[in-house]
């Protein structure tokens, strides 16, 4: 019998929702493909269908990661109106309960830290900095188009905004008993707004 393509879709979401969640408790040195297996509800043959082997599926279990991430980054912006409301709008980043950070802090320490020494791995990490900074740099570029901004170079400020989002939010994850939630979005707020001053319209809200 062939392959229904919406079963096989649905078994590989399956898959992908266990790796996310035992990579994310256990980091990706003490899961095995066992462990997945279990957290699926798959034997070894079922997993082995989609992914022959730990390395194929973790690098998948990232890239849906960041998936999911940078949509609800481009969610959150189609949801406010003006170009410094955009930039400014990840605070979401920062919230304690949302579950997705419960997630996805532990799987991007651990996969930065696997980046280091891990070309494929690095080169994903790559591709997800620059889908960021595209969509930073498009909010800057309709800031120019408005006139809200002046004298910008969209690409190279949002590599720098992009930049001060992860910087706070490691530390905010990391250190949290000195970097607290509040301190966290004061902080990117106030420095994306001093990086933004010297090229802002006055009156820009």
């Amino acid at each position: 019998m062939p392959p229904i393509p919406e079963l096989e879709a649905i078994r590989k979401a399956q898959i992908l929702e266990a790796g996310l969640k035992t990579i994310a408790e256990r980091g990706c040195a003490n899961v095995t493909m066992d462990d997945i297996c279990r957290t699926a509800g798959l034997s070894k043959g079922g997993l082995a269908h989609y992914y022959r082997s730990k390395y194929e599926l973790f690098k998948s279990v990232f890239q849906e990661f960041f998936d999911r991430i940078f949509q609800r980054g481009r969610d959150t912006m189609a949801r406010v109106d003006t170009p410094l409301e955009k930039v400014l709008s990840f605070d979401w980043l920062y919230d304690v309960d949302n579950p997705d950070m419960a997630v996805g802090y532990p799987l991007l320490l651990d996969f930065m830290a696997i980046s280091v020494h891990n070309a494929d791995y690095r080169e994903i990490f790559h591709d997800w900095i620059g889908n960021w900074v595209t969509l930073l740099s498009g909010a800057l570029a309709e800031g120019i188009d408005r006139g809200d901004f002046t004298d910008l170079d969209p690409v190279a400020t949002a590599r720098t905004i992009s930049a001060i989002y992860q910087g706070v939010a490691i530390r905010w994850y990391m250190d949290p008993s000195t970097h607290s939630t509040e301190w966290a979005i004061t902080s990117f707020q106030n420095a994306i707004r001093r990086l933004l001053a010297p090229h802002m319209k006055t009156g820009t809200p």
